[in-house]
């Protein structure tokens, strides 16, 4: 009996799975058992198809291929690659002893070739973990490679495999890649007027916190919200880490290594919840983890399907996301920044006497209301985005531009990073909570009464009465303060209370 070894994916976990292979007196024949899934019992083919490509002559003996532990489910066709490699193996064609202490994963054409798969960084993780060799398809090399821990071989071909293992042509280690910094073309100096909006954008960029606008079609919600990739600071190397494990997957790392840049995801409002939290017959994650460590836009926030808005209310608050089968109970990771746009009403116009509909204010109550309260609690920041007039739209661009605003939130991120040092579970100020929370953004005196009176006046819930002391915190963090004084919790404040949901 031949060994190779292969992963089944479990969420971001890649579970190491033995390929064995064993060639038997009998009929001649080619079995898959351990719960394999249609592609992987297709492999059997294209391994025959492979093989002959290479002139190699298909064994006349009973060839049965183990996939244990049996219990787990086998899905995908990156299975194709320890299968061949195992046979191999056990034609003796390459070494037995060399292919025990490799994971591979690899789809492969008819011809020999060896197709992309995803999953090849879960997989590298793994194959460090255990101590051994990951081979895996030649474009996947430059993200596994990330992972310094493993050896990755990237091979082009089945045959480039067998004369790297026999010693004939090896295959130079895999060399990690990582895409160059994306340039955004979208300048925060190109919105006018909006100042107020700005600031707000600023001040979440900065912590973390979820921002929703409110405003008129056409008064530059959306417009403010594309450029806030332009503002935030590049990932950490294990931010980007964990966000390109996500990414792989669900395929999506497709140029050649990982990127550093804070993913923003933009999904329409006719997405279903599978697309939003995840889910579907494999149960591949959903926009709030491809959006890890960045930012989910949501336009035409109150135009998504009422069960997909009140879905988000945990993954919000908990930072990850259970997606629960008969078989299984997956966990994705999904500290995320919410940012969402709504109109104040179903046409569009409430504010405006001349062009509102005849169902005013009645129509505002019911489109806003599709929010419901407990959601609407979760953000931090509530802006009023008001049309900009003509005059203004007809001044030139000389508002601050995204580098400086950029250079101010690192600034303010780089604080929190030496806060939070110690606490591995929070990374911004919008993690804080708790006594954590009480450490770090208690007001002085006189910015406690100002939060203590505010509190009662317009009845906060205990949520958001924390979420006002974490956007005071980092408003002073901006400020370049140490304690939070009474002019950092009003304006905390005024961005709580400022949207006209809560009127």
């Amino acid at each position: 009996m031949s060994l190779a070894h292969s992963v089944a994916f479990r969420g971001v976990e890649a579970c190491l799975v033995e390929v064995q292979c064993s060639l038997s007196p009998g009929l001649p024949g080619f079995s898959i058992v351990g719960l394999p899934d249609k592609a992987v019992s297709e492999a059997k083919e294209r391994v025959r198809a492979a093989l002959a490509n290479m002139a190699i002559a298909f064994p006349s003996k009973k060839v049965t291929i183990n996939l244990s532990p049996a219990d787990l489910p086998k899905e995908g066709s990156h299975f194709d690659l320890p299968i061949a490699i195992s046979l191999l193996a056990a034609l003796e064609i390459i070494p037995r002893d060399i292919t025990q202490s490799v994971v591979a994963l690899g789809e492969l054409s008819l011809d020999g070739k060896i197709v992309p798969v995803t999953g090849a960084l879960p997989a590298a993780m793994t194959a460090a973990a255990e101590g051994m060799e990951l081979l895996c398809p030649a474009p996947c090399g430059k993200e596994a490679a990330w992972v310094s821990d493993a050896s990755v071989t990237a091979a082009e071909t089945l045959g480039d495999v067998v004369r790297h293992f026999s010693g004939q042509v090896p295959i130079p280690p895999a060399q990690p890649g990582e895409i160059p910094a994306f340039k955004p073309t979208n300048d925060l100096s190109e919105v006018k007027g909006q100042e107020r909006a700005k600031r707000a954008l600023e001040i979440a960029a900065a912590g973390r916190h979820h921002l929703i606008f409110v405003g008129t079609p056409g008064s530059g919600k959306s417009m403010l919200a594309r450029r806030l990739p332009g503002i935030l600071p590049s990932m950490t190397a294990m931010e980007a880490l964990e966000t390109s494990m996500i990414h792989s997957i669900a395929g999506e790392l497709d140029e050649g290594g990982i990127t550093r840049d804070r993913p923003f995801r933009d999904p329409h409002h006719t997405s279903s919840m599978a697309a939003i939290i995840g889910g579907g017959r494999l149960a591949k994650p959903g926009e709030v983890s491809l959006a890890h460590n960045g930012v989910l836009f949501m336009d035409e926030f109150p135009e998504y399907q009422r069960n997909v808005l009140e879905t988000l209310r945990q993954p919000v608050e908990t930072a990850e996301v259970m997606i629960s089968r008969a078989n299984a109970h997956i966990r994705y990771p999904c500290r995320f920044m919410l940012v969402a746009a709504a109109n104040p009403c179903k046409c569009g116009y409430l504010p405006d006497p001349e062009r509102a509909c005849a169902r005013v204010p009645h129509c505002g109550d019911d489109y806003l209301g599709r929010i419901s309260g407990p959601l609407m609690d979760r953000f931090d920041l509530r802006v009023d985005v008001p049309p900009v007039s003509y005059s203004d739209l007809d001044l030139p661009a000389n508002g601050e531009k995204s580098t400086t605003v950029a250079e101010r939130v690192a600034t303010s991120r780089a604080v929190q990073q030496i806060r939070f040092a110690e606490r591995p579970n929070m990374r911004t100020n919008a993690d804080a909570e708790g006594e954590a929370l009480e450490e770090i953004a208690t007001p002085d005196k006189e910015g406690r009464d100002l939060l203590l009176r505010a509190a009662d006046k317009f009845k906060l819930s205990a949520r958001g009465y924390h979420r006002v002391m974490g956007v005071a915190r980092t408003i002073a963090d901006l400020d370049g303060a140490q304690t939070i004084s009474r002019p950092h919790v009003a304006e905390a404040i005024s961005f709580r209370l400022v949207s006209p949901v809560d009127a």
